[in-house]
């Protein structure tokens, strides 16, 4: 019942701003337009809104978990068109929090204390509310002072309801209309649902966390919080409070003598360490997630929250993004487009030609640009896009990659005008396709692997015996099907002989009667050496 008052609901809204009008009359079928006008009661939204601000104010009017949909949405722009992702892209997940006796309860309920018998204080106001969880100031009995983040209670059930929901609209959308066909709805569902159910466990994002801080352990580049291991469930996570500056209060930045340009060829240099040296990268960098420290503002450090999402890559993916970035850098799009088809991004009967030429028509005119006025993100938007012509499937690691460098590029050029991302990254990328070619790190992976081998030799002549009995095995099955197909040769040979001299004794016995007949059997005898001579060509020439 719950079921169909949310989509009730949903269908309501929906009418409300007019998203039917996203359904044109040679997209959609009969029954969803019939679907839509059933709700012609419904008073219409302000028919001077755009498509995309009337999806925005949609998904706004449902909720946080749509809300958090659309922002997903919002990184998806090599499906969703450039008005409507950059509208959604101003969506806040802002939700009204919970509080006293809740946290209290939850808090019990976790850990088998009273919140008093755990801190000397918490606040029952929350200072950050999402639309999955909350986040408390607190101070332990041995004064430290933490954040306590709280998953809210019931969430999950209310998030797999709407899930299913959404499924089964992406899939109505994707079976029954062209552009659903196009946009992909129903993957765009499930990765949705992926994230967002990994964001309930709050232990995964304790554990995320705590890698990421040990791969920038003493770093000066980038500190993230330490996490309360005791004092962590999977609905609850304690971790160090900091004292940050947000990254876009550049007011407050500026106060504090942090060298802005400095800043953002940091953040540049932090994400190119986390996807080609740690191959673990933050993929939720928003404004909100990201601090700057107050101290050393000449080197300044990043300071990094909310680790729930993270984006790794495939050792290949890794190594063929690097070099299709190189590529891209110097122009060459015979070898994008080798590269493309050679790691399986799109399919190996691709047109090579074709798809190099549409790639330089895509990044020839965005080159004839100033390097430091060119957007390193959007290109590799419109690559993929470019690609996704060419049946190129979806990787869900390089969207995260490609939403990530978006968020990057866009507060680096935020906190510096003139950041010129090329100039950072391509020392970066050269270095690191210099250690890939490195004969030592060649033989530092050989050496990585020789355990496994030595483990792997008792079985070896197992597998050598296996594989010869298969190989002799397969050379009498090759015996045998030559031996029959020798024989069936012969056989065919002795028939077709036999039929040459059917069709020779036919001709004989045509000749015969031609040439001996009686006046009076002419007539007939015509007619029979007619049909033996007839004969004899048929066997002679004709049959096999």
């Amino acid at each position: 019942m719950l079921h169909f008052r949310r989509l009730f609901k949903i269908i309501r809204v929906a009418k409300k701003y007019r998203l039917d009008e996203f359904i044109d009359q040679n997209q959609g079928r009969l029954s969803i337009r019939l679907l839509f006008l059933s709700f012609w009661f419904i008073k219409r939204a302000d028919e001077g809104e755009s498509r995309g601000a009337r999806l925005r104010r949609f998904l706004e009017e449902l909720g946080p978990i749509y809300i958090k949909f659309g922002q997903l949405l919002s990184t998806r722009r090599d499906f969703i068109p450039v008005d409507i992702s950059n509208e959604l892209e101003k969506l806040q997940d802002s939700v009204p929090p919970f509080e006293e006796p809740i946290i209290s309860v939850t808090i019990e309920k976790a850990f088998g204390q009273k919140p008093e018998e755990i801190f000397r204080s918490i606040d029952s106001k929350p200072f950050a509310s999402a639309s999955v969880a909350q986040v408390h100031k607190a101070i332990l009995k041995n004064g430290d002072k933490v954040v306590v983040k709280v998953v809210r209670p019931g969430i999950e059930e209310i998030i797999r309801e709407d899930i299913k929901l959404l499924q089964w609209l992406a899939a109505l959308l994707q079976n029954r209309t062209s552009i659903g066909k196009r946009l992909r709805p129903v993957e765009i569902v499930n990765d949705y649902k992926s994230i967002i159910l990994n964001e309930l466990n709050l232990k995964s994002e304790a554990a995320n966390t705590v890698q990421l801080a040990r791969n920038f352990i003493s770093s000066p580049k980038l500190y993230v919080p330490k996490v309360y291991w005791d004092l962590t469930r999977e609905n609850i996570m304690t971790m160090e409070q900091i004292d940050g500056i947000p990254v876009n209060d550049i007011i407050q930045l500026k106060q504090n003598n942090i060298d802005l340009k400095k800043l953002a060829e940091t953040g540049v240099d932090i994400f190119f360490t986390q996807v080609f040296e740690h191959n673990f990268f933050h993929a939720d960098m928003h404004p909100g997630n990201i601090f700057v420290s107050k101290s050393n503002g000449a080197s300044p450090q990043f300071i990094a929250i909310d680790c729930a999402i993270i984006g790794t890559l495939t050792k290949d993916d890794q190594e063929y993004l690097a070099r299709n970035l190189l590529a891209i850098f110097n122009r060459d799009y015979k070898k994008v487009a080798d590269l493309h088809v050679e790691c399986g991004w799109v399919p190996k009967y691709t047109n090579k030609q074709e798809f190099e030429s549409t790639i330089r028509a895509v990044c020839e005119p965005i080159f004839e640009k100033p390097l430091g006025d060119i957007s390193f993100g959007k290109l590799l938007v419109q690559l993929f896009q470019t690609a996704g012509r060419f049946n190129m499937e979806v990787q869900p690691s390089l969207v995260l990659l490609q939403k990530t460098l978006l968020n990057i590029e866009g507060l680096g050029r935020q906190l510096y005008p003139d950041l010129d991302l090329w100039k950072t990254a391509l020392p970066y990328l050269e270095n690191w396709n210099a250690k890939r070619l490195n004969p030592f790190k060649v033989l530092e992976k050989l050496q990585e692997n020789i355990p496994s081998w030595i483990e792997k030799l008792p079985e070896y002549p197992e597998i050598f015996v296996e594989s010869f009995n298969q190989k002799s095995l397969l050379k009498e099955q090759n015996l045998l099907l030559l031996r029959s197909l020798e024989s069936r040769d012969k056989d065919s040979e002795k028939k077709q002989l036999r039929v040459k001299v059917a069709g020779l004794i036919s001709i004989l016995i045509s000749v015969t009667l031609i040439l001996e007949p009686t006046f009076d059997q002419i007539t007939n005898l015509s007619a029979g050496s007619l049909l033996f001579g007839g004969l004899g060509l048929y066997f002679l020439y004709f049959k096999r």
